[in-house]
C-alpha cells in the first residue's frame, strides 16, 4: 500500500507562468502583466490556480498505477496565491483512518500550505502499490 504520495518539486518561474498561460489561453493581467498585478490587492504577479494543481496530480499519478486512478475523487482548496520564486512541494499521505482516503497538499519551502485536500480512492484499488 502506497501510505505516501511521491514527493513533485516545481520552482515557479515568470517563464513557466508565462508558458500556461500560452497553453491554456489565461492571458489574465494578474498572472501575465507585473505592473497590473502590481497594481492590485494581490501586490504582483500570481501563478495560475491550476498551474500548481497540475504538480498535485503529477504527484498523484507518479504514486500510484493507472488501475488505482480509474475514478479519483479530488477535493481541494486554493489557501494561498503561488508567487514568481516559490519554491513548490506536492505530496500526500495516507489517511490512518481510511486506507482510500489521502491528505494531499501543495506546499511552499516556506512550509505554508498553498492548496490542501484530499484524494479518494476507490477501496479495493487503494491497496495496490505504485508502479
Amino acid at each position: 500500500m502506497t501510505e505516501r504520495l511521491e514527493t513533485v518539486m516545481l520552482e515557479v518561474e515568470m517563464a513557466s507562468i508565462l508558458a500556461y498561460a500560452e497553453l491554456t489561453d489565461d492571458f489574465n493581467p494578474i498572472h501575465v502583466d507585473p505592473e497590473f498585478a502590481a497594481a492590485t490587492p494581490m501586490g504582483g504577479v500570481i501563478a495560475h490556480g491550476t498551474m500548481s494543481l497540475c504538480l498535485l496530480w503529477a504527484a498523484i499519478f507518479r504514486s500510484f498505477p493507472a488501475s488505482a486512478l480509474r475514478a479519483p475523487e479530488l477535493d481541494v482548496r486554493f489557501v494561498k496565491p503561488v508567487r514568481v520564486g516559490d519554491m513548490l512541494r506536492a505530496g500526500g499521505e495516507i489517511d490512518a483512518e481510511d486506507p482510500a482516503l489521502y491528505k494531499v497538499w501543495v506546499r511552499a519551502d516556506d512550509g505554508s500550505d498553498r492548496i490542501v485536500g484530499t484524494l479518494r480512492l476507490a477501496a479495493a484499488v487503494a491497496q495496490e502499490e505504485a508502479p
